[in-house]
């Protein structure tokens, strides 16, 4: 019997054997939590009427975004599904329309501004790798010596979003620069990672890199509310304007879905001055 002193040791033993990601692992039982804590009965005595119930306050009391509801319902789903058995038909019907925002872009200019502004020669180096390969925060901070193919011109980024691996393709600088790192500036350590703090075994954690780039965007006087993850953006938006095709930005970035990449052609206008260039001429002699 799963109880309220028991769901928590049972339900994290259900995802280490679905091989649930570890974000997941820390964040669905935080969500099953709040649940269990405002319904304020025992796990075996909650009714359908109380996801109903919870998820219409999510919805029209406190109002929560989109995001932060569909959070709460993949982790009831999991817990009721998985760890109580109870596949109710209430899951049915929870939807949550997100709507799809433009993401903040930032020019090339502007992102090579906030670079600059990096005073940290190895936190440097590793926004200016995020940017240039256009990776997620969490890979750029997971690369080791060993996923850089200096022969092939690659990076090969391991364990991505949804488990997969991709290879994105490595500029020629960059690997100058990458080099030039590891012999001068890259603390001693005994760890494969290619950013570690100074005397660290592990990779520089996501909340230095995150408070570094707010400064660094503060100082370079940069108004838009960019994030680390604005970067990987600007990447894709600076391959389409050059030309490169959404398929091949859809597999450098790792997208599942064509759908998802999409996107920035609504922040972009690739061939927009070969446009005005052609509206002019059909209008100069008329």
């Amino acid at each position: 019997m799963v109880t309220r002193t028991t769901w928590r040791e049972r339900m994290s033993a259900d995802m280490r054997l679905r091989d649930l990601r570890p974000r997941t692992q820390e964040g669905y039982p935080l969500a099953v939590r709040q649940f269990i804590d405002r319904v304020a009965r025992d796990t075996e005595a909650i009714t359908d009427e109380d996801v109903r119930a919870y998820f219409l306050y999510l919805r029209e009391e406190r109002k929560l975004a989109p995001s932060s509801i569909n959070i709460a319902v993949h982790a009831r789903r999991f817990f009721f599904i998985h760890t109580m058995q109870r596949d109710w038909k209430v899951f049915d019907l929870l939807r949550v329309n997100k709507p799809r925002m433009l993401p903040v872009v930032l020019s090339q200019g502007e992102a090579h501004a906030v670079l600059h502004a990096v005073r940290h020669l190895v936190r440097r180096m590793a926004l200016t790798t995020i940017y240039t390969l256009g990776l997620r925060l969490g890979e750029g901070l997971s690369l080791e010596t060993g996923h850089i193919d200096g022969q092939k011109l690659v990076v090969w980024v391991c364990d991505g979003k949804g488990a997969k691996d991709r290879g994105v393709p490595l500029p020629c600088p960059l690997l100058t620069r990458l080099r030039q790192n590891w012999k001068t500036e890259r603390p001693r350590s005994s760890a494969p990672y290619l950013f570690v703090p100074q005397e660290g075994v592990v990779p520089l954690h996501e909340t230095t890199l995150q408070k570094t780039f707010t400064a660094a965007r503060a100082d370079a006087r940069i108004e838009k509310d960019a994030t680390i993850h604005t970067m990987r953006h600007s990447y894709a938006t600076h391959l389409l304007e050059a030309g490169v095709s959404l398929r091949t930005i859809q597999q450098v970035l790792g997208h599942k879905s064509l759908r998802t990449t999409e996107l920035y052609m609504y922040v972009t206008q690739p061939g927009a001055e070969r446009l005005q260039e052609t509206l002019d001429r059909l209008i100069v002699d008329l």
